[in-house]
């Protein structure tokens, strides 16, 4: 059942803006650490162990947020939890020590993975009721407004308006974001058969392949986004006004190739799509590796983006079509898993570089993008797509 009050037309919207405001609170609290680190007299090491708060409030909820979906549906949960997100950031910018901050953004990343899992499984919805491809512009528009969210942030530094009025004004404009799209949102809800056993042992290999998957491309991911600036300092030795060239063409096209992506993926296909991100992955960063000069790199790096763009919304789509169990729930299992790629690809490029050399480390992260081109063609079922 989906809401027929509702034309088909403004779901897809409702969804996009939904991303963007999920986008748009990250990209926030993301652009206010380094303020927030000095105001708190934050060590490195304990900036550490806080970065590590939000993704393992996440993962502590990979079973709820299924559970819960499944359960009063992606639509009830959006409703009524999605504000959480955006008002735990205002509470990151009350935080007067760090303990305080510490518990706030472990609940941070609880309701934002609660909201995460709630925006997938609705989009995949809306692609069933549309028999459109959706996934591929919503994760668009939250990259999208990752980098609306850092020009902001930085918009607001320089004008010194402080961290509480800043996520002040994020949350505002997520409101309005909220209350349009939270009345063009499906209204399905899957009665799942209750689960007798560990959610672990329901899923099947198909699942646990999908999530591989996307642990490998969002390990390249994690790299990217954490060790582009390093790698065009370090080995690149470009100039300190272009280091961020490589960060900046890695998102620019990112952004760009999933805003594309909705027609690439239906006239190829996600077999064909999945293959092309994973070679697309590691030519890129092989190139990046092999011809270490500034322009090459960023040239390099434009295609990791690209293949970067469409690997997850395409594995995420994939999930309803496979899952044994209640979609949301599949969704969280595999998601889940491919968020660790996230969250040790950059830890594990810091162990390898260490030990031997940067270079060394995005050579290793390249046989990602292989193996992740190989066991696409293999799975079964992108065999029809």
């Amino acid at each position: 059942m989906y809401n027929t009050e509702s034309s088909h037309s403004k779901m897809p919207a409702a969804c996009f803006l939904l991303f963007f405001a999920h986008g748009l609170v990250f990209s926030s609290w993301a652009s206010r650490i380094p303020i927030i680190k000095d105001a708190l007299l934050i060590s490195e090491a304990e900036l550490g162990t806080l970065l590590l708060l939000t993704p393992i409030g996440q993962l502590s909820t990979m079973v709820l947020a299924g559970k819960l979906i499944s359960m009063y549906g992606s639509s009830w949960i959006i409703r009524k939890c999605f504000l959480l997100y955006p008002f735990f950031l205002i509470l990151i910018g009350l935080a007067p020590s760090y303990w305080i901050l510490a518990i706030v953004l472990f609940f941070f990343g609880v309701s934002g993975n609660l909201c995460n899992i709630a925006m997938n499984t609705q989009a995949i919805e809306i692609e069933g009721i549309t028999k459109r491809t959706l996934l591929s512009s919503c994760h668009g528009a939250w990259c999208f407004a990752g980098l609306v969210g850092a020009v902001v942030g930085l918009l607001m530094i320089n004008i010194g308006i402080n961290t509480f009025y800043h996520f002040m004004v994020t949350f505002v404009l997520v409101i309005l974001f909220w209350m349009y799209s939270k009345m063009h949102l499906t209204n399905m809800i899957h009665q799942a058969t209750p689960q007798k056993q560990s959610i672990f042992k329901s899923v099947n290999p198909t699942l646990v392949a999908l999530g591989i998957i996307g642990f490998l491309s969002m390990a390249i991911e994690g790299a990217m986004f954490d060790w582009s600036g390093v790698y065009f300092q370090t080995i690149v030795k470009a100039p300190e006004n272009l280091v961020i060239l490589g960060y900046t063409s890695f998102i620019l096209m990112m952004t760009l190739g999933r805003f594309i992506g909705n027609g690439a993926i239906e006239r190829f296909g996600k077999r064909t799509i999945l293959q092309a991100c994973g070679f697309l992955m590691s030519g890129g960063l092989f190139l990046s590796v092999f011809f270490p000069e500034l322009w090459i790199c960023v040239i390099a790096f434009m295609i990791i983006g690209l293949g970067s763009s469409l690997s997850v919304p395409s594995v995420y789509s994939t999930v309803g079509q496979v899952s044994t169990v209640a979609p949301s729930i599949a969704l969280s299992f595999v998601s889940s898993i491919s968020f660790l790629g996230f969250l040790i690809g950059p830890p594990l490029i810091g162990y390898i570089a260490e030990a031997f050399d940067l270079r060394y480390s995005y050579g290793f992260f390249a046989c990602f993008g292989i193996l992740l081109a190989i066991m696409a063609g293999q799975m079964k079922v992108f065999r029809k797509s």
